[in-house]
């Protein structure tokens, strides 16, 4: 028989039978690997719709807001039933969308949220080896990928905000970071993975609203970045911008100039750092590159001091330009140096909470109405392509290799070639 021949079969087969890990990346937590928006390598379908080019569909028990994640062969996201007295992760197996695993808690006290905003919102995260989960009032949580409680922290004390809560954890080394709030008590904490033991724990006084019904409050997730070696955790924060050592929560450098209400994320091109306020509030950038310290506000670059349209969906930066999606669904092209709104367009049909991601030159975003607009990633967008779900949702895509994974009110969907 042929060796060469049989060298190459084995090889074939070897390939066959590898990880999925080596065919496609993971989507860690709702923002991506780098937790910016980004997907390195992911190559998902030119179009898809609620017929078209789709893997498969499973209906969900109830609405949620949480977007999913990814790691090997799972899909995780989270669900709220019987009026979020119930609080669960669910798994899915990636390739054809069977139920693996759930795993909840009770949570029969009371807990203020928005209709807007149904009870876990916080989408997963995880490191591949451990996927936590935070689930408001009722605590965090961490399984291992095959649904076994590692552990869980209900000692944290209540999120009570009349809107509700958002923040996810984020994975850093052997921690997980998570905003505790927002309402009358809020604090920045990391976890550790193995344990959940608390590591380090920053309360944040000047982040506390009055009471659970004041107009005050962060809902965005911490941000990485590292800043020319040194590792940063950016956190729009009312009022101001704030750069914490994820090491130990201590604040490196912070820039005031924000409203009272935050909504998304903070956002990195290079040393520019942006940051925008909800509810029309302003925007600021600040130049912070190697060694910034300490107040930066007077150094500040721009700051708007006219009404914003509303911003609630986290904007991405692509060759040192910031794109953000708002609420009417204007696209805007910004650049973060001078603040200056180069473009913005409406795009679309409707309204959007949806974040943006960057792939391989494009633009994706998911609007209210489950229509993933496809643009091109120039300071003169264009409108490439809109995908329509035909479902109502407020999260926003996963990409992993040539999948898409979106959750809608009714449905965890699974798009790929």
């Amino acid at each position: 028989m042929n060796v060469a021949f049989l060298t190459r079969f084995a090889a074939l087969l070897c390939l066959l039978g590898a990880p999925l890990l080596l065919q496609a990346a993971d989507w860690p937590t709702w923002r991506g690997p780098n937790g910016d928006g980004s997907a390195p390598g992911a190559s998902p379908p030119e179009g898809w719709s609620a017929k078209e080019n789709v893997r498969w569909r499973v209906k969900l028990p109830g609405p949620g807001n949480s977007s999913p994640v990814v790691t090997g062969r799972k899909v995780f996201v989270t669900q709220a039933t019987e009026g979020g007295k119930r609080r669960a992760l669910l798994a899915f197996d990636r390739r054809t969308g069977a139920k693996l695993w759930e795993r909840g808690v009770d949570f029969p006290d009371k807990e203020p949220t928005h209709k807007t905003n149904p009870f876990c919102s916080a989408s997963p995260a995880t490191n591949g080896k451990v996927v936590v989960v935070t689930h408001g009032s009722a605590g965090v949580f961490a399984y291992d990928p095959d649904g076994k409680e590692l552990w869980r922290r209900q000692d944290l004390g209540p999120q009570r905000h009349l809107w509700g809560n958002a923040s996810s954890p984020v994975p850093y080394g052997d921690v997980f970071i998570q905003l505790w709030g927002p309402g009358p008590r809020v604090f920045l904490t990391a976890l550790d993975a193995g344990t959940g033991k608390t590591v380090w724990k920053r309360d944040l006084p000047e982040a506390q609203g009055k009471d659970e019904k004041h107009w005050f409050g962060s809902w965005a997730t911490p941000v990485l970045r590292n800043n020319r070696g040194r590792d940063e955790l950016l956190l729009g924060l009312p009022k101001k911008l704030v750069a914490f050592s994820p090491k130990t929560g201590e604040p490196i450098w912070w820039c005031e100039g924000l409203g009272d209400l935050v909504y998304n994320n903070a956002a990195h091109a290079g040393d520019y750092v942006v940051a925008t306020s909800g509810y029309g509030g302003p925007a600021l950038g600040v130049k912070a590159g190697e060694n910034a310290a300490g107040d930066l506000t007077p150094r500040r670059l721009w700051f708007t001091k006219k009404r914003n349209l509303q911003r609630i969906g986290t904007g991405v930066t692509v060759k040192g330009l910031y794109y953000l999606l708002t609420e009417p669904g204007i696209l805007q092209c910004i650049d973060p140096a001078t603040g200056e709104v180069l473009k913005q367009e409406r795009v679309g049909k409707g309204g959007n909470w949806g974040s943006v991601a960057h792939l391989d030159g494009r633009l994706y975003v998911t609007n209210l109405g489950g229509s993933t607009l496809v643009l091109s990633a120039e300071r003169d967008f264009k409108l490439l392509r809109t995908n329509p779900a035909g479902e109502l949702t407020r999260a926003s895509p996963a990409f992993s290799g040539g999948d898409v994974f979106l959750r809608t009110y009714e449905s965890l969907l699974c798009f790929g070639k």
